[in-house]
């Protein structure tokens, strides 16, 4: 029943959010600094994820919002079920862009509200599109925007991690903003180990230490995707011993 409550309730209120995708859509960004028109934007994207993360009953645990830092940069994360999303977008403080797998803007009024929420779509099949979209996201980061990736490329399904791909952190590097490693751990239990049918669990979000540009200048892409992926896990690890 949980399920089915659930999906009513997504498919209603991201109906309703098409009146308010109007008028956001009418905000010039030169009229605002980064900060304020990311702001305005993401308010009504933010509040209904979190409102669709609770339909599940699920309850979220955020630890590190200290680890943020000031102005742009890359979030990197695991990446285990389809709530992930929904805990990112929920409850990360701070609005942000998704680069997202093509397939998602095929979407009829997701993609647009991901265009001005400042997401970009990524075919890893397609090189030249890939450069491109790439291109564009080192120009929002630079911009102040944050970006999040999850450079596994696909949902684990589970705690454990696929290997993170290096070609990812090229984003922050160019840019010359920090890598942000967020561990997500526990979405996986609301769907995809339930064959697809939504029950309630405990997720846990923790915000680590970044990885600062100057460390960043000083280490390969193969250097910073092994060390992300390891304060995330040392992040997972802590959550289990508990």
């Amino acid at each position: 029943m949980r399920t089915l409550w659930s999906l009513i309730y997504g498919v209603i209120y991201v109906l309703y959010t098409a009146l308010t995708l109007r008028k956001v859509r009418k905000l010039k960004r030169e009229d605002y600094t980064r900060e304020e028109y990311d702001q305005m934007i993401h308010e009504v994207p933010k509040r209904f994820a979190r409102k669709f993360f609770k339909q599940s009953g699920s309850k979220m645990i955020v630890k590190g919002e200290e680890n943020i830092p000031e102005g742009s940069y890359l979030i990197v994360g695991n990446h285990q079920a389809n709530y992930d999303i929904f805990a990112y977008l929920g409850y990360f403080k701070e609005p942000f862009g998704f680069i997202s797998k093509i397939e998602v803007s095929k979407l009829p009024i997701v993609r647009p509200w991901m265009e001005v929420m400042g997401c970009l779509f990524l075919d890893r099949d397609n090189r030249r599109q890939s450069v491109k979209t790439f291109k564009k996201g080192i120009e929002l980061l630079r911009d102040g925007h944050p970006l999040a990736i999850f450079p596994e490329g696909t949902r684990s399904l589970g705690s454990e991690m696929l290997p993170f791909k290096s070609g990812s952190f090229s984003l922050a590097k160019k840019a010359k903003v920090p890598v942000l490693p967020v561990m997500i751990e526990g979405t996986y239990k609301i769907m995809e180990e339930n064959k697809n049918r939504i029950k309630k669990a405990t997720v846990h979000m923790a915000i680590c230490e970044p990885i600062s540009v100057e460390e960043l200048e000083e280490m390969s892409l193969e250097e910073i995707a092994e060390e992300t992926q390891r304060r995330i896990q040392h992040a997972m690890d802590e959550i289990k011993v508990r």
